[in-house]
């Protein structure tokens, strides 16, 4: 089952991947992305790796070791549960990227490589967005 799991995480985020990479322009797009719904299947997939587990996980994530999260994440399901929290993060902050760049008027061809950059190296996707976002300014504060 937490193989299935593991499988089943990015193949329920690649679709809005795709859209936001490939489909940019596509009317459609915007509606789907805007809903930060998006994510729901991937968290979804992350409470059922979690909640049972829960007595384990509360005490490794609410006072922190370097080994207490090694040995969490060191099994299959801690290693499934992890790649799913990485997951949901990861299109939640690509949504958010996408979103912004949208009504800044960042070109697609400058936010495909951002999201790949996100999908793959979250939090240097995330940085590389703060870095692109700063040449283009919001609309409002234009």
């Amino acid at each position: 089952m937490t193989g299935v799991l593991f499988g089943l995480t990015f193949a329920v985020a690649a679709p809005f991947w795709a859209l936001m990479i490939l489909l940019p322009g596509w009317s459609w797009t915007r509606r789907i992305i805007a809903s930060p719904l998006i994510v729901l299947p991937v968290v979804l997939i992350y409470a059922v790796l979690v909640i049972p587990a829960f007595g384990e996980v509360l005490p490794a994530v609410a006072s922190p070791t370097l080994d207490g999260v090694r040995e969490l994440l060191g099994t299959a399901d801690g290693a499934a549960a992890g790649w799913a929290h990485m997951i949901a993060f990861d299109l939640f902050v690509g949504r958010w990227s996408w979103l912004d760049s949208r009504d800044r008027g960042v070109p697609a061809l400058v936010m495909a490589p951002v999201l790949l950059l996100t999908i793959l190296l979250g939090p240097l996707g995330l940085l590389a967005y703060l870095l692109v976002r700063t040449r283009y300014p919001s609309v409002a504060s234009a």
